[in-house]
């Protein structure tokens, strides 16, 4: 029953003004709601991206290798090796935006540093797998911008068996911090999507990708088991044109 229909049947029955009011016809204005999880505006609380491990193959100084404190290493496109290393990484060219903001306000934060690394096509680590141990290619530390965001050029990384397609990185309070792990903020990974992973790996140079991938689901991965959603990146673009990943990441 609307606000009319009351006023009427309260001239015809005699209900007075307070009576209506508590009928739920005051004249007080609907509060706002409160603002939504994950939201995009300073006042609103964004859900923190699960720490995860940074994985066995990290070239930071925690487990073998560093690349952290290399002349080069601050960059944009990470697909070359560099610092006296020579090498090119081949595969599907994937552009990857992160924009890094506030999980308690959601604002951007501008200036913290990221350090991205992931697989080549064929499911190698630089530094690491055979066959790549010299190389340290798809690795680099980006400053994010005043919106938060930073762009890497890349390309699609490959799948291994016993792990869903992913991305790993950890973020430093700033340029200058980025050259030592203890002075990380947050470790995670981004999960790519099944439709984007199917269409690469149905192209050559992926080797056993396609097979792999078809192993492994986000719910049975030893990481993203546990939930996906503050992870998983949108991927949008074509193979024969360029792929472009997005996710914004709270810390």
């Amino acid at each position: 029953m609307d606000r009319r229909q009351l006023l009427r049947l309260a001239a015809t029955f005699g209900v007075g003004a307070g009576a209506l009011q508590l009928m739920g016809c005051g004249d007080s204005t609907p509060s706002s709601p409160s603002p939504s999880s994950g939201g995009g505006g300073t006042g609103s609380t964004c859900s923190r991206i699960p720490q995860e491990t940074e994985g066995p193959y990290p070239a930071d100084g925690s487990n073998g290798p560093t690349v952290l404190s290399l002349t080069g290493v601050v960059r944009s496109d990470i697909r070359s090796s560099f610092a006296g290393l020579s090498g090119v990484a081949d595969g599907a060219p994937l552009t990857l935006e992160l924009t890094i903001v506030s999980s308690s306000t959601c604002a951007p934060l501008a200036g913290r540093a990221v350090y991205l690394w992931h697989c080549d096509a064929l499911g190698r680590y630089s530094l690491y797998s055979s066959g790549a141990t010299n190389q340290n290619y798809l690795r680099g530390v980006q400053e994010a911008d005043a919106n938060g965001k930073v762009t890497f050029t890349t390309i699609y990384p490959g799948c291994y068996a016993g792990r869903w397609p992913h991305i790993h990185f950890e973020v430093y309070p700033s340029l200058a911090s980025a050259t030592n792990v203890a002075n990380k903020v947050a470790t995670s990974q981004i999960a790519l999507p099944k439709s984007a992973s199917d269409q690469v790996y149905a192209q050559t140079g992926y080797g056993n990708s396609a097979a792999s991938a078809a192993q492994i689901t986000l719910a049975s991965d030893g990481v993203f088991s546990d939930g996906a959603t503050l992870e998983l990146a949108t991927v949008t673009g074509a193979v024969a044109t360029g792929l472009t990943a997005t996710l914004t990441v709270a810390i």
